[in-house]
């Protein structure tokens, strides 16, 4: 069986081991909700997330890697059943070589280092192998991002990873 051929999603050009912002998102295996679980959802009440023991250990290490690599700051992050988004703000370039590998950069040596850390304490790989990131470009950007991971779990019901939204998953 032949397997589709994966489409580049890296910005042709870009140097990804420079300084910036990224939207970075991160899914579990299957979209399985592994993370927890958005309650709330009725006429008065509004949704709100709640962690799973998986969901919290994910939390507790995107805080302690904060604290850990001063040149890499989340400034936002939401964790959402089965994926979380983050924006990544990456300070400096670290390391010897000025070399822009396109996968060996701050970006995804953050994601493989918290996804690695989460594995070992809860015993498995959840994760999907890739993730997804975006380039901020700029304040407009960055507002428009933030207020997007602000506001999600308000539109989990229209989310593309929810697997009850049907106009997805028809």
């Amino acid at each position: 069986m032949d397997l589709p051929e994966r489409k580049p999603t890296r910005l042709k050009g870009y140097d990804y081991s420079s300084p910036g912002a990224y939207f970075v998102t991160v899914c579990v295996k299957n979209k399985k909700q592994m993370l927890g679980k958005i309650v709330g959802c009725g006429d008065f009440d509004t949704p709100q997330m709640i962690l799973s023991e998986y969901g919290q250990i994910l939390d507790r290490y995107i805080s302690l890697m904060n604290k850990k690599y001063p040149h890499i700051k989340v400034d936002k992050y939401i964790i959402m059943p089965n994926h979380f988004h983050m924006i990544l703000n990456i300070s400096a370039r670290i390391g010897a070589s000025e070399t822009a590998a396109p996968y060996n950069n701050e970006t995804s040596k953050f994601v493989s280092l918290l996804k690695r850390y989460c594995n070992r304490e809860y015993g498995v790989n959840i994760w999907q192998t890739s993730f997804n990131d975006h380039i901020i470009r700029g304040d407009k950007d960055y507002n428009k991002i933030w207020e997007y991971i602000d506001t999600n779990v308000l539109r989990w019901d229209k989310d593309c990873f929810n697997p009850l939204n049907k106009e997805v998953y028809l």
